[in-house]
């Protein structure tokens, strides 16, 4: 059974050793904004965050590559992180990204795969060759390519947080959902060509101009699961005609302070959840705090990076 340090070594494998970065989505930055919940919502879940009342968030928009050296023009899945600070002084927590299907079941072929990713020509052989031992993996890796197309802005993609979660409400009645973050105005790329004019860091110089003239919004969309969906399998797909819940507005105001400039570690977890909204036993969501938590236990020591 892979343990969380063999995962970080081989991520590292794969995009190098970075002191005080994180293992993967090493490049990105703060945000500050405010989440605002529907009735929907507060039907759905008795949840601190989702009652209807502004709550502030933190966001962090990243780049899912190891190497924080690694050009914005670069094709690439993009990560959006948020924390909701709750009433109570705790916070929970949202992990998507900009690819709706996660590509394996267990933690080591997700490792696995990683390192069959690699984009030097030496090692091309890598994937075919993973995806030959791991042909369930084929479908959900076709399915994420359109998620690799360079976005026109952060504020730009959707995302998806993969994982499905229990949503229990005032009533002890539950149901399975996931969440996806919608932006307004739509999905938006671009070509390589005028992403490389922008420069390498031309998502993060991007998002600050763009929101010095107004605030970036993405709608919360929550698919609830039927009574067959599969929710411990983050390979699975639910049927197109489930029900679809807007469970909230977020509203991206301005960036933040970076809270790791004083040496300090900010860690989104996506199994930090509150009084109604319950984890489910989805082998990657359980294992990643794990990562996590090694990985941060490194960058604190200047070791490879969370």
């Amino acid at each position: 059974m892979l343990t969380p340090d063999e995962a970080i070594d081989g991520v590292a494998e794969r995009f190098g050793r970075h002191p005080g970065y994180r293992a993967l989505h090493a490049k990105g930055r703060f945000y500050t904004g405010t989440f605002t919940a529907t009735k929907e919502a507060a039907r759905l879940s008795r949840a601190a965050h989702v009652q209807g009342e502004p709550v502030k968030t933190t966001i962090r928009f990243s780049n899912a590559s190891g190497n924080p050296a690694d050009p914005d023009y670069l094709p690439d899945i993009r990560g959006m992180a948020t924390s909701f600070s709750l009433p109570d002084g705790a916070r929970t927590d949202i992990v998507a990204q900009t690819s709706p299907r996660f590509p394996t079941r267990s933690p080591e072929a997700f490792i696995e795969l990683t390192k069959a990713s690699s984009r030097n020509l030496t090692d091309m052989w890598r994937l075919p060759a993973f995806l030959a031992r791991h042909p369930n993996a084929i479908r959900p890796v076709l399915t994420d390519l359109p998620s690799l197309k360079l976005p026109a802005s952060y504020a730009t993609k959707s995302y998806y947080a993969i994982h499905a979660y229990k949503w229990v409400d005032a009533n002890g009645g539950e149901r399975y959902v996931r969440y996806t973050w919608r932006p307004e105005g739509g999905d938006q790329t671009i070509s390589i060509r005028e992403a490389r004019s922008g420069g390498p860091h031309y998502l993060q110089e991007e998002i600050i101009e763009r929101l010095a003239h107004g605030p970036a919004r993405f709608e919360l969309v929550l698919q609830i699961a039927g009574e067959d969906d599969a929710v411990d399998d983050p390979m699975s797909t639910w049927p197109a005609d489930r029900e679809l819940v807007t469970a909230g507005t977020l509203e991206i105001t301005a960036p933040a302070p970076d809270p790791e400039a004083g040496g300090e570690v900010f860690v989104f977890d996506p199994i930090r959840v509150t009084d109604g909204i319950e984890p489910s036993n989805d082998p990657i969501l359980r294992f990643r705090p794990k990562a996590y938590s090694a990985s941060v236990d490194r960058r604190a020591g200047s070791g490879a990076g969370s």
